[in-house]
């Protein structure tokens, strides 16, 4: 994740969009936690989601959007979704990855000290973000569904890159994933531009996986991994089946980058706990901690990542974690931490 830095005269602009359900609590927390590292960051807020939607007939309306745009990073909660078609709904994360060109997606699972997190795991899955499957072509007679997938050679180049870049910061492993044996043209060349870019690293220990394969090894071996390189769907799949080994979507933070920057939990709105005060702001602060990454501000990042980690040892934990804390009493626990690790 190449860093944006400032002149240091003028606060970062963030723009700030909650969303629907919990992304209003859990954004507003990773708010309080990047206030307490100092750092200056002016905030504009912007609506998005299903319930602007159902506000304003537009789930992502066009002068939020451009002004995400004008901000230097956006900072995003969760939505709602259907699961089935409503006419003129279109999801605002999708559009976002779309409209910015957010064209890598970055998940990290790490092991954290919580008795639902297996030790030893420390990888970061990259995801091409724009294409694939994800691109909704699709059509139906009512007997037959199709739709198409969309696999180019500049989406898979440029996101084979920058999994090559993080493998080469990191411990200089890549594996690349597909389904070349079943879609050989699809899968096939992204398969083989992967490999292609991962050749001009020889410094790079490089394997392929069938996605199946690596879909059973996550869960017996996590541990060997580093990076890993994969298309929309299957890196949409497989990363939330990593973040289960590590305790699950509320310790979850992921960024989605290229021309722009937008920082996320991975988790949804969760309606059912939506405004009881017990969403787990973690992953929303981890987001927080990868942000400043990006902002240059690497070290704050660190006193981030350091803060939660002590706090998910000592406690306290919510309710996924298998605790009684509050979204309020994490939250303040990992900003008290923040002033213990200055």
């Amino acid at each position: 994740m190449a860093e944006h830095r400032r002149d240091g005269l003028s606060p970062v602009r963030l723009c700030v969009i909650e969303g629907d359900g919990i992304g209003h609590e859990v954004v507003p927390a990773a708010l309080a936690v990047l206030s307490s590292t100092g750092f200056p960051i002016e905030v504009v807020h912007a609506d998005a989601g299903w319930d602007c939607f159902l506000e304003r007939g537009m789930a992502l309306p066009p002068e939020k959007l451009e002004l995400a745009r004008q901000c230097d990073a956006i900072l995003f909660g969760a939505v709602s979704s259907p699961s089935h078609k409503v006419v003129g709904y279109s999801s605002p994360i999708v559009e976002l990855r779309r409209q910015l060109d957010l064209y890598a997606n970055l998940r990290p699972s790490h092991s954290w000290p919580i008795p639902t997190s297996r030790p030893g795991i420390d990888l970061l899955i990259v995801r091409e973000n724009t294409e694939d499957l994800y691109v909704r072509r699709e059509r139906s007679d009512g007997h037959t569904a199709v739709a198409e997938r969309v696999i180019t050679r500049q989406g898979s180049e440029r996101v084979a890159r920058v999994a090559c870049q993080w493998a080469t910061r990191r411990r200089r492993r890549l594996t690349i994933v597909h389904k070349a044996n079943v879609l050989p043209e699809t899968c096939g060349l992204f398969r083989q531009v992967a490999l292609d870019v991962a050749a001009e690293h020889p410094d790079l220990e490089v394997e392929e996986m069938l996605v199946d394969t690596m879909a059973l090894r996550l869960v017996t071996t996590p541990e060997r991994f580093d990076v890993i390189v994969t298309t929309n769907l299957f890196g949409d799949i497989l990363s939330d089946e990593a973040a289960g080994l590590v305790g699950g979507l509320g310790v979850a933070p992921s960024a989605n980058v290229g021309a722009h920057a937008l920082f996320e939990p991975v988790h949804g709105s969760a309606p059912d706990i939506a405004g009881k005060g017990i969403a787990n702001p973690v992953a929303a602060i981890l987001a927080a901690g990868m942000l400043l990454d990006y902002l240059g501000q690497v070290a704050l990042g660190d006193r981030v990542r350091a803060a939660v980690g002590q706090v998910l040892a000592s406690g306290p934990h919510t309710p996924d974690l298998g605790g009684t804390g509050t979204t309020k009493q994490v939250t303040e626990a990992v900003q008290s931490q923040i002033g213990a690790v200055h």
